[in-house]
């Protein structure tokens, strides 16, 4: 995967359940997953298409549980989620009549319809993400990312315009053959290949005129109906011209998409509810990836993470679903999201005793601990200049609402208080 920054379409309608579903699941698998170094490993090491196959022979999913990976993903507190239907490698997930590179033709399981069919089952939101690129078809030209870039390969003639064509039939495959799709992921646009190469207007157009009400990324290097910032997580509100866009960070794991053994750099649990909670509050999303083992299963280390954050979000869901960035001066070491009414404080660091809230006197009618919904109770500060006392906190400014908090931090990943604003319910 890559980034390539586009503008966002004007998309209000189709839009509205990806800014209600702020976290995904992105799956990973393929022949790759059996060589377990990294999605991009035929490319790294540039193996020759005889080489690669070794993983086809030996392709065997036993162990891919799309129900499984359905329940995980819900009850991990995400509400779509999005499946490698072809990656880089070329190899499809779906039985295709325009190929028998498939894991059809290699086993007799169409796992993307398992994928959809299980997530549907869970009420997840369905995903699909296709890789423009493709190092198995004999009419992709060979580029600086193609395995066969430093031989003779890159000297044979082929065609891109009949590429483009297989392309636009399998992507017409999909579309048609597994009943609604929600969001559709192109992985990507570059230097050597852009819009022109992939016919990206005529391939979002045959999308939109298959799908109408499809969500489609940026990375085909035209508008999009959201922007795809990766491995980097956004400190504000994205922009374009001045205006806000549509985005989802997108993050591993451990820094590979596909399964990679020997990579141990795992995220902490904490760490990725906290860069969750930073998405909503700069109005995004976050989709997190998993690599399922060359079997086709969540290694142990990918469960016990999901499984931390979803009891998480059990307790917190409503703190990032539905809810987007809040107007209110947030104070140090704290992140805010806020849905109608309900502003909610998030604290990484947890302060002692006393957390003072600028702009919010006057403004709040009852505070409590989302986790257990324990009252938080507070006070107004008028300003005014009072007589030292050591046991008292200092006078903060007109306006400020300072919460009493106890001692103990909370035993979450991530506290969270939710303060109710006057108006209405």
């Amino acid at each position: 995967m890559t980034d390539a920054s586009t503008e966002p379409a004007d998309s209000t309608v189709r839009t509205g359940w990806f800014e209600a579903s702020r976290f995904g699941l992105f799956v990973h698998f393929g022949l790759y997953s059996l060589a377990a170094r990294h999605e991009w490993v035929r490319s790294r090491e540039a193996m020759s298409q005889q080489e690669y196959d070794r993983y086809l022979h030996r392709f065997d999913p036993d162990l891919f549980d799309a129900r499984q990976l359905a329940r995980t993903a819900r009850e991990s507190g995400m509400r779509y989620a999005v499946l490698t239907a072809k990656h880089h490698d070329g190899f499809c997930l779906f039985g295709s009549a325009l190929s028998e590179y498939t894991s059809m033709h290699a086993t007799g399981r169409d796992l993307v319809r398992e994928f959809v069919d299980a997530m549907r089952a869970e009420g997840l939101r369905v995903g699909l993400y296709y890789s423009l690129l493709d190092w198995h078809h004999p009419d992709f030209t060979v580029d600086e990312h193609h395995p066969l870039r430093d031989t003779e390969a890159r000297r044979e003639p082929r065609d891109m315009a009949r590429y483009r064509e297989y392309m636009k039939g399998q992507i017409r495959e999909l579309l048609t053959e597994y009943g609604r799709i929600d969001l559709l992921f192109f992985d990507f646009t570059y230097p050597e290949k852009g819009p022109e190469e992939w016919g990206s207007r005529q391939l979002r157009d045959l999308v939109r005129e298959l799908q109408p009400d499809i969500l489609v990324n940026d990375r085909l290097g035209i508008p999009g109906d959201y922007v795809t910032p990766e491995q980097y997580q956004p400190d504000r509100p994205l922009e374009r011209d001045g205006e806000r866009v549509r985005w989802e960070a997108c993050h591993t794991l451990n820094g590979s998409w596909g399964y990679d053994r020997d990579n141990h750099d795992y995220k902490d649990p904490a760490l990725l509810v906290r860069m969750l909670v930073e998405s909503v509050a700069c109005g995004g999303n976050l989709i997190l990836n998993v690599g399922p083992t060359g079997r086709g299963a969540l290694d142990p280390r990918a469960r016990d993470t999901l499984r931390a954050i979803g009891e998480w979000t059990e307790l917190h869901a409503r703190s990032v679903h539905g809810a987007g960035p809040s107007a209110f001066e947030t104070p140090a070491n704290a992140l805010y999201t806020q849905s109608g009414n309900r502003l909610y404080l998030h604290l990484p660091a947890w302060p002692l005793k006393h957390l003072h809230l600028p702009g919010l006197a006057g403004r709040v009618r009852y505070a409590q601990l989302l986790h257990d919904g324990s009252e938080i109770r507070f006070h107004e500060m008028d300003g005014a200049r009072h007589e030292h006392n050591n046991l008292a906190p200092p006078s903060q400014p007109a306006g400020t609402l300072t919460l009493t908090l106890p001692v103990a931090r909370p035993d979450v990943l991530l506290p969270v208080i939710e303060l109710v604003l006057d108006g209405e319910e």
